[in-house]
């Protein structure tokens, strides 16, 4: 059903989740807003909002950006955004469950991680050990998002430029 709602499959589809949960003690780090998103949302792909609950802010921000497809209202449980997430190129997003359930799918993920990330992540690498799929974006030591946005803008143009060579 998932696939269904994705015909045609002509550009990358990517999922984005860009703010964990409020309550989570390393929240303020971890999350950030919608806003700096659209750094990334000019590239030649399909974007599919996997955020659940978004703030009000970030909520403001999705409904002017249509190049997002928000379909999370029909993710009524995991099992739902797990059969969303495996119809999906490519996941983008802060330290989530979703990253969690996206490499236990096999699914490419790329995570932005905070400065000082969960110590799963481990330190010193690109890479995760748990899940072969999943790369790891990090802050650099002047901990904001800027730098770590404009490497996955990079990645994402040559993940397009490499598919479209296909």
């Amino acid at each position: 059903a998932w696939e269904d709602r994705h015909r045609p499959h002509e550009k990358l589809r990517m999922g984005l989740v860009w703010s964990g949960n409020p309550r989570h003690d390393n929240d303020h780090n971890r999350s950030i807003p919608l806003r700096l998103l659209t750094h990334i949302l000019d590239v030649d792909a399909t974007f599919v909002s996997l955020q659940k609950d978004p703030k009000p802010d970030d909520k403001a921000t999705l409904l002017e950006r249509t190049e997002i497809i928000d379909l999370t209202a029909h993710l009524t449980d995991f099992a739902e955004t797990a059969a969303l997430v495996s119809c999906l190129d490519l996941v983008i997003s802060v330290d989530t469950s979703v990253v969690h359930l996206a490499g236990a799918l096999g699914r490419p993920t790329w995570i932005f991680l905070p400065y000082r990330p969960d110590w799963r992540w481990l330190l010193g690498r690109d890479d995760s050990p748990w899940y072969p799929t999943v790369r790891l974006f990090r802050q650099s030591e002047t901990r904001e998002y800027g730098s770590v946005l404009d490497r996955v803008r990079t990645e994402l143009h040559a993940t397009i430029s490499a598919r479209k060579a296909r």
